[in-house]
């Protein structure tokens, strides 16, 4: 492989007199490096022009090309495993790209120095032979080694260079490493114990340093061009750098790695075997013969490797027919037998803390930091230093700084108090919870749990008087303020995050593998610690290819999630139990560099840091700056041209769905709504002016459907009669008169509820509020009695004083025995008896009686009086006309028996008379 200086790619057969064989690519501006994967079938190349291309080497064809990197890049590495390519720009970014999708999974910014391509000072980056870490020149003149999976740091070598690294290289069996540096230095180091055990000082600045596969030497080229081996580079005392290392295996003109037996088989089938015959009689190489007769390469490959087979199709395709021959082939012996499994191309999430950043050695970084305040940590040697701060300064006094011996990596912070834990790292300290309480009525407060053996805290929450901690047991552990130990749960999965807020906790686990799209099945359970009970389990949907960044709970205290297409989504407990996205970091975005974020959020706004690329987290100084967004649903683009208004329909129309629930729950425990009752009107009075709006729109695009249709969903009658008047004004009276019906039928349906609220559902009468005239008659007479009829009788005959004292005694009698409140009318009706002229004066003050019964006076509107609804009750003038006439019929039997006595007296002086005759 051959760089030109007319920034040309070129392919060169080495063991056949370095001939020329063609053109691999060509850059507009210079090539800085190239690298092929273990198999030699890939080739990356990447300069100062924009992207890393990758180039199949059967038949130099650009399968894709990789773009993320804002500066000229400088070094590229493939995973020996054949999954990940690594790669760092003159700014010091590393990203780790996933080969089968081409998309990034890992971004590093500013992890290692800045360089100057053009001075030779490149920052290069290299894999272990195993694959599991990748080694970094760091910005301390050391080299710190990343974990493969997580990207994050392992340890470091240093203390050797006195400028920064400028290349490194393993050795085949990754027990040593050299590097060079700007300081003309070449340093030996041996990676298990992190000690440098030889150097040598060049007059010029080495910029190439390669291994001898078999042997102890080492090659290195400085800058001016000239190069040398170091023999006997390791001391002869200990390993060999080549000792355990994968066999040697060159690469040979057809595109595939052969062992040395293999190349030897080779050679000895004679140069016949190096060419083939396609089946258009053409001559190719034994390769591509060999590829095309088992079908892996067709006649137009050239064609279809641009197309959807692309690189990564044709790679696998290939290995598994290696395989497969390799394993069935006994008797040709072409191949030798290799059983090699294949790994999964996606992998489940790592655990995560929300509003953390990474940890990186020299740099302040975030524990936490949310809507409340944060905790930074600045790493040092054998220590970190921990401040905790309040966005409002005024809120509380400052927190005294911590001084970290344990290595805390995660944190959560309340207004009570914050909690900090560490994962375990091999050979080193446990895993360790400590919490600190910001008050407390008694010294010594704080306390601290360790987890013995293999359990290690992977997520923290905070929470009203608990505090949680999530370990990789797959163990909830649920402890008191004070430190008590609560409750252990076994949760379904490995953990991905928490969050908590007053008495609920949040949990993401994993449902299962990831698929292999590299989509994540995540599950969410939400506890209620007072009550040691569970709330939701469910599915945490995410956004396809995404992976979750953040968890949390809104100021209203409502959960909320948010992955890394920048998409958030709240829950609500409406339709089941469902997520609804209610921001798009895309719509919102300016510019395609930028990345939000999330730090919070309330009912109407999103509370975001912007990161400018290649940064995706704030950095601790200067201050993050807070950027609200509004939120806004997803809404498609309707033909009504109204977006906006759409939109505040139905965020106004979630936000009081949200606030009846709260004001439910509230009264469900028996406090004072009277302020929830006075923001939930409020609310539905201004849903009901978005309405209003939409409805005018509506008309003027002439959409009379949706017109009603949103007529039907206001609340307060007074906006329906404002949606009546704007479709009059507007001229469209059949809208009109549908409106005025619609307002008809909910009148009726409201006074027929109100009807069925007093029949069924209302408040029971009190006895104390019936009249006392009620309970002084039996029920029968008072409904079968009809109202007394006042009309002029005859004048009746002159009664005797005997039988007129006879009346007052018996008028008398019934006063007593009545209440008070009827002495008037009974006084009035014996004086109706007396004189009949008095009778129409009594029907006048009846009728007047009845008028005023109509009227409700004062004092009968001060007394509630329950109502019969099967039955009219009487009035009082029914009450005092009714007594009458049994007073008038008692009047009437006594004057009856009063002329039957009279009788009887007279027949008895008859009789008398009679018998003084005889």
């Amino acid at each position: 492989m051959i760089l030109t200086d007319i920034h040309f790619l070129q392919f060169a057969i080495l063991y056949s007199a370095g001939e020329f064989q063609s053109n691999v690519t060509r850059f507009t501006l210079p090539i800085r490096c190239i690298a092929f994967n273990k198999s030699g079938s890939l080739l990356a190349a990447a300069g100062d022009d924009e992207g890393i291309k990758l180039i199949a080497t059967i038949d130099s064809s650009i399968s894709r090309v990789l773009k993320g990197h804002k500066g000229s890049i400088t070094s590229v590495s493939f995973d020996p495993k054949d999954e990940y390519l690594a790669s760092i720009d003159e700014f010091g970014t590393v990203i780790y790209w996933d080969l089968s999708t081409g998309k990034s999974i890992h971004n590093l910014p500013k992890i290692s120095p800045t360089s100057i391509p053009d001075m030779g000072s490149l920052n290069v980056i290299s894999w272990s032979p195993d694959g599991e870490m990748l080694a970094v020149p760091g910005v301390k003149n050391d080299v710190v080694m990343y974990d493969r999976d997580t990207s994050e740091k392992l340890f470091s070598l240093k203390g050797g260079h006195l400028k920064p690294v400028c290349f490194i290289s393993w050795s085949p069996n990754g027990k040593y490493m050299a590097t060079s540096g700007l300081d003309s230095q070449v340093l030996l180091w041996e990676v298990e114990n992190k000690q440098d055990i030889d150097r040598q000082k060049f007059e010029y600045q080495v910029c190439g340093l390669s291994w001898k596969p078999e042997g102890n030497a080492l090659a290195v080229i400085d800058v001016m061009g000239r190069y040398g081996i170091w023999d006997s580079v390791i001391p002869s005392h200990m390993k060999s750098p080549s000792d355990g290392a994968p066999k040697f295996r060159v690469r040979i003109s057809d595109g595939f790695l052969l062992n040395d037996e293999e190349r030897l088989e080779q050679a000895n089938s004679g140069c016949s075997d190096q060419i083939g015959e396609d089946s258009n009689g053409e001559l190719v190489p034994n390769g591509l013969s060999r590829l095309r007769r088992e079908g892996l390469v067709g006649s137009d490959s050239d064609e279809e490797s641009d197309g959807e087979v692309g690189l990564i199709s044709l790679r696998k395709t290939r290995k598994k027919t290696l395989i497969k021959h390799r394993e069935s082939s006994v008797d040709g012996g072409e191949f030798v037998s290799v059983n090699k499994p294949e790994r999964s191309k996606s992998s489940m999430q790592e655990a995560f803390q929300s509003g953390s950043t990474p940890i990186q050695a020299g740099t302040r970084c975030f524990l936490c930091y949310n809507m409340l305040g944060s905790i930074t940590s600045l790493k040092n040697d054998g220590f970190s230093h921990i401040e905790v701060d309040f966005h409002d300064t005024g809120r509380s006094s400052r927190i005294p700084s911590l001084t970290d011996y344990f290595g805390f990596t995660m944190a959560s912070l309340n207004e009570n108090g914050s909690v900090f834990a560490n994962g375990r790292k091999i050979g080193k300290n446990i895993s360790t919870l400590m919490y600190r309480p910001f008050a407390s009525w008694a010294n010594n407060s704080e306390w601290s749990m360790r987890f013995e053996g293999d359990e290690e805290v992977k997520a923290v929450a905070l929470g009203s008087g608990w505090v949680a901690a999530v370990t990789n047991l797959n163990y909830l552990r649920i402890f008191s303020e004070g430190g008590l130990q609560k409750c252990i749960l076994s949760l379904d999965g490995p953990v991905a995050t928490a969050a908590g807020l007053k008495d609920e906790l949040a949990i993401v686990t994993h449902a299962s593998q990831s698929l292999p799209s590299g989509d994540q099945m995540l599950e969410v359970q939400v506890f209620n610690v007072a009550n040691s009970t569970k709330v939701f389990e469910g599915r945490l949907p995410l956004t396809p290819g995404s992976h979750l960044t953040w968890l949390g709970f809104s100021e209203e205290g409502f959960l909320s999630s948010y992955d890394s297409k920048g998409v958030l989504k709240v829950f609500t407990k409406h339709h089941g139990g469902s997520w609804i996205p209610l921001f798009s970091a895309a719509k919102e975005r300016k510019s395609e560099k930028d990345y939000y974020w999330v730090v919070g959020l309330n009912a109407t706004k999103v509370f975001c840091v912007v990161c400018k690329s290649p940064e995706t987290y704030p950095q601790v100084t200067p201050k993050p700056v807070l950027t609200l967004f509004n939120v806004s649903f997803p809404l498609a683009s309707s033909d009504l041209g109204a977006e906006d208004l759409e939109n505040e329909f139905m965020m106004r129309g979630f936000n009081l769905l949200q606030a009846q629930r709260i004001l439910e729950e509230t009264a469900a425990t028996g406090q004072d709504t009277t302020s929830l009752d006075d923001e939930v009107f409020n609310m539905e009075a201004a849903l009901d002016r978005c309405i209003l709006r939409l409805i005018a729109s509506c008309c003027k695009g002439d959409k009379l459907v949706r017109a009603a249709e949103l007529a039907g969903l206001l609340s307060l009658e007074k906006s329906l009669k404002g949606a009546i008047k704007l479709a009059t004004a507007m001229k469209l009276p059949i809208l009109a008169e549908r409106f005025h019906g619609m307002a008809e039928e909910k009148m009726l349906s409201e006074a027929l509820a109100e009807d069925h609220v007093t029949v069924h559902g209302g408040i029971e009468p009190s006895r104390k509020c019936v009249p006392n005239i009620a309970r002084t008659l039996p029920p029968q007479p008072v409904i079968s009695l009809p109202s007394p009829v006042f009309s002029l009788k005859e004048k009746p005959e002159k009664k005797t004083a005997t039988e007129f004292k006879t009346m007052e005694a018996s008028g008398r009698s019934d006063e007593n025995g009545s209440k008070m409140k009827f002495s008037s009318m009974v006084s009035r009706r014996n004086l109706s008896v007396k004189d009949p002229n008095i009778k129409f004066k009594s029907m006048e003050s009846s009728e007047n009686a009845k008028v005023k019964d109509l009227n409700l006076g004062d004092d009968q509107a001060k007394v509630p009086k329950p109502s019969n609804p099967f039955a009219k009750a009487p009035s009082e003038q029914d009450k005092s006309s009714l007594f009458d006439s049994i007073k008038q019929m008692k009047v009437e039997d006594m004057g009856k028996e009063g002329q039957k006595r009279k009788e009887r007296t007279v027949s008895l002086d008859q009789f008398s008379v009679a018998k003084k005759a005889r």
